[in-house]
């Protein structure tokens, strides 16, 4: 796999993992503000409840002190039913703790005079939270209530026994006036207390609420924003992507004019040279000059198929995947000296093969084009006027490449045309060549990932040395 690849694939799952981020923390945020109004919800429940419980205890207080002053009957009758709701919660309380049926629970909060709706959150909070510390201090608070509230009601009974037994002196009526005083004032200060606690533990939640609202948008927002750096960056490579690319279609589509007016003239010119000797020999009676004439025809049909096999390995090269497989350097060579046995003066070279490596892993279609390209070159541009023609091919490892050397004692490269022999249509003599074979070489081992670099001496010969990776299918 490409670091291409690898980047892109890394990149596709950070966004991923960004949008992950994103939906949890909003899931979570929902969540957390669900609970927490659920909880505030019971708890204002409570404080509600607490202001029922206070009005019970001192409406019941306030009956039961007129009680004792007029004997009405009908006060007594109105201090138990007040008493009823403070004692009510308290019923509620015991039978959350001893984790008894709701019904039994909610029966108690009714007496209590809470909100039927407010029933269920009620029972929630205190299963779930009791322990929390402010919620467990309020608890502590109402039991302690509870426990004045019960006072109270043996208070009550006992200035009702006394009322009933006509016992109750001016001497024990103060008394039990100070008492229920005494009471009242103890009631008064767990009430608060209870309603404080509640009341800090609401801030705290709220408190709580604010940082973790602001956390987690801190998170959707960082998040969010990463994202859309991300997709910025995106767009500007791809903007940049899609500039470069159009540059290059301007230039491709500047080759593409190049090459077709090239490839038309070179197709053109041997056509028309064909039919300018066919109209000569038409009018030739002469044997010898008619051969003369069918030779120079046969070498501008071979320079054409030369040409046209040259577009062909052009074209092979642009639009043919690489194919990694086992190649035989050796059977390769072989089979392209076999290619060349027709070639003019090839059964004067001397070809001699120096490999020492034969096996290697690479794209045998790119391989067969580039050395048939440069042993055609070698070839074509031997010196005549040597009394020994040679070519050689070496091939040996170098690292983590390969190297293979094709040198010959030909006419060599003059030192002006060197540097321009790679490009396409360049041709130092018309007569035997394109301009297409080095070009192609070029761009070959480009889709290759090789190079190659070239020695030459003018009438000494020349080198060409190519190098390619050693590929093993990835």
């Amino acid at each position: 796999m490409s670091k291409y690849k690898i980047f892109k694939k890394l990149r596709s799952s950070n966004l991923f993992i960004l949008l992950i981020i994103v939906f949890l923390s909003c899931a979570l945020l929902i969540i957390i503000n669900f609970f927490t109004i659920k909880i505030l919800s019971a708890n204002r429940a409570y404080v509600n409840g607490e202001s029922h419980y206070s009005k019970g205890q001192k409406d019941a207080v306030r009956h039961l002190i007129t009680y004792i002053y007029t004997k009405d009957k009908a006060e007594w009758e109105l201090y138990n039913e007040e008493l009823k709701v403070p004692q009510g919660d308290g019923i509620a309380r015991v039978a959350l703790l001893n984790h008894d049926d709701d019904s039994v629970i909610k029966n108690g909060f009714r007496a209590g005079r809470n909100n039927e709706e407010d029933l269920d959150d009620l029972i929630w909070l205190f299963r779930n939270f009791k322990t929390v510390p402010f919620l467990a201090k309020a608890i502590k608070e109402w039991e302690k209530g509870d426990n004045y509230i019960n006072q109270l009601a043996l208070i009550g009974n006992d200035v009702n026994q006394k009322m009933e037994s006509s016992k109750l002196d001016p001497a024990t009526r103060q008394k039990m006036l100070l008492e229920i005083s005494i009471l009242s004032n103890k009631l008064t200060i767990n009430e608060l207390n209870f309603s404080n606690t509640l009341g800090e533990g609401t801030h705290m939640i709220k408190d709580l609420l604010i940082y973790l609202n602001i956390f987690f948008i801190l998170i959707i927002i960082s998040s969010v924003s990463y994202y859309y750096s991300i997709m910025v960056k995106r767009l500007i490579a791809s903007k940049k992507e899609i500039e470069v690319k159009n540059e290059n279609l301007i230039i491709a589509n500047s080759e593409l004019d190049n090459f077709v007016y090239s490839v038309s003239h070179d197709l053109r010119s041997p056509i028309t040279s064909l039919k300018g000797l066919i109209e000569i020999t038409k009018l030739e009676d002469d044997l010898e000059q008619i051969k003369y004439y069918l030779m120079l025809m046969c070498q501008s049909l071979n320079k054409q198929d030369q040409f046209i096999s040259a577009i062909i390995d052009y074209s092979k090269n642009k639009r043919i995947q690489i194919i990694v497989e086992s190649v035989s350097l050796s059977k390769l060579i072989d089979d392209t000296i076999d290619q060349h046995n027709h070639n003019k003066n090839v059964d004067k070279i001397v070809i001699t093969k120096d490999l020492l490596i034969d096996e290697v892993q690479s794209d045998s279609l790119r391989l067969k084009i580039i050395l048939n390209n440069l042993l055609s070159n070698a070839i074509k541009y031997v010196d005549e006027t040597k009394k020994e023609m040679s070519i050689s091919i070496k091939a040996y490892n170098s690292g983590a490449f390969h190297k293979i050397e094709i040198t010959d004692n030909g006419i060599g490269i003059q030192e002006e045309y060197k540097k321009h022999i790679f490009d396409m249509f360049f041709v130092i003599n018309s007569n035997k060549g394109s301009g297409l074979g080095l070009y192609i070489v070029k761009e070959t081992l480009d889709k290759l990932n090789g190079n190659i670099t070239v020695f030459s001496e003018s009438n000494v010969g020349s080198k060409f040395t190519v190098t390619i990776p050693n590929l093993h299918g990835n």
